[in-house]
């Protein structure tokens, strides 16, 4: 494969029948999306003390004799508790050519979760980085940070993308990009990417967000639109434009721009720089084609925020930029786009709690 750019659906197909990608459980058209493979939970979690990298010398399961405290059996359902660190085998594993690298991130529902899950690999180095060449086992580190969950065999927690070759668009390519194919709503603030802030003034109403609550009960994650919002979310209101930020603290925040990704880029949330304020957008995560894309049902999409306080109360400002998307060229253009072809549970959407919850 010569073609510079991140790997379409049908190519990630490709992979499959290659042996590229591989499992021992087949791997199901469910888990491909455009630009991005859906990774499984394997039969086991284990505790461990604290989070580690293998280091370029190690294996993980070699490290888990270092950190282990015990074993989890996932088959039928495990509570994972909040505050406790574990690593899960995933069915998945990978042999990628010369000239490719992989990239991993939470699924949008698990990052509106507060849950930290991180691909880990042998000889590792980086979190949610997998090398050039590399050929061995993938696992997920999972600490849940706010609810404790109930997990199980197959869930797929975590998303993978593929990279061949250079595949960032540069500032002057997203300039060029939005005057063709407008990417933002408004005018772009891009400097390494595409800026964008926060919604505090929203067109109706006071309520801007979400702030999770500190003692609730577990989330199972094979149940969809069951949870009372109530039960584990606090609202948060403001008439003024702004609110203050807790430290510790983790809310749901959206975005005051709609995102658009046309069919031929990805894109990645990246975290903005630490001087801005004492917060972060907690999870990066990956944008798929098709997100906010008008031809696929996407008009008006904004970008949901997964936002931690740090050491010190802030004020959070309306219109304050909070983070950046960093855009990608696509390989070639996916059979499939976001929230046209393949069911896409946010296309389109607003302030918008993970699919767990009540809508």
């Amino acid at each position: 494969m010569t073609t510079v750019g991140v790997l379409a659906d049908h190519q990630i197909r490709d992979m499959i029948a290659s042996g590229g990608i591989a499992s021992n459980t087949p791997i199901t058209d469910g888990q491909i999306q455009p630009a991005s493979l859906d990774l499984r939970l394997g039969d086991t979690a284990y505790r461990v003390r604290a989070s580690f990298l293998a280091g370029r010398q190690r294996t993980v399961t070699e490290r888990l004799t270092d950190f282990q405290m015990h074993i989890i059996d996932l088959n039928g359902g495990a509570v994972l508790e909040k505050g406790c660190v574990y690593v899960v085998p995933l069915m998945e594993r990978l042999r990628l050519p010369k000239g490719m690298t992989a990239a991993a991130s939470a699924k949008s529902s698990i990052g509106r979760l507060d849950l930290l899950t991180r691909i880990i690999t042998d000889q590792g180095v980086e979190f949610d980085r997998v090398p050039e060449g590399y050929d061995g086992p993938l696992f997920v580190e999972i600490c849940p940070r706010s609810f404790s969950v109930v997990a199980q065999p197959g869930q797929m927690l975590n998303q993978i993308i593929f990279r061949q070759g250079k595949t960032l668009m540069s500032d002057d390519d997203l300039r060029a990009l939005h005057a063709q194919t407008p990417i933002v709503s408004g005018e772009p603030v891009i400097s390494d990417g595409l800026g964008f802030s926060v919604d505090l003034r929203p067109n109706a109403g006071s309520l801007v967000g979400y702030r999770a609550k500190p003692h609730t009960g577990v989330v199972d994650l094979a149940k969809l639109n069951h949870y009372e919002v109530a039960d584990f979310w606090e609202p948060v209101h403001t008439d003024d434009g702004w609110i203050i930020l807790d430290p510790g603290a983790f809310y749901i925040l959206v975005s005051r721009e709609a995102i658009i990704i046309p069919p031929m880029q990805a894109a990645e949330m990246a975290p903005y720089l630490a001087m801005v304020g004492e917060f972060r957008v907690h999870y990066a995560g990956f944008f798929d084609p098709g997100f906010g894309y008008a031809e696929a049902g996407g008009s008006g999409s904004r970008g949901v925020l997964e936002v931690r306080c740090h050491e010190a109360p802030f004020v959070l400002e309306h219109g304050q930029v909070v983070g950046r998307l960093v855009y990608e060229h696509m390989a070639a253009l996916p059979a499939a786009l976001y929230g046209r072809e393949i069911k896409s549970n946010y296309q389109g959407q607003g302030l918008k709690l993970s699919k767990h919850f009540k809508s």
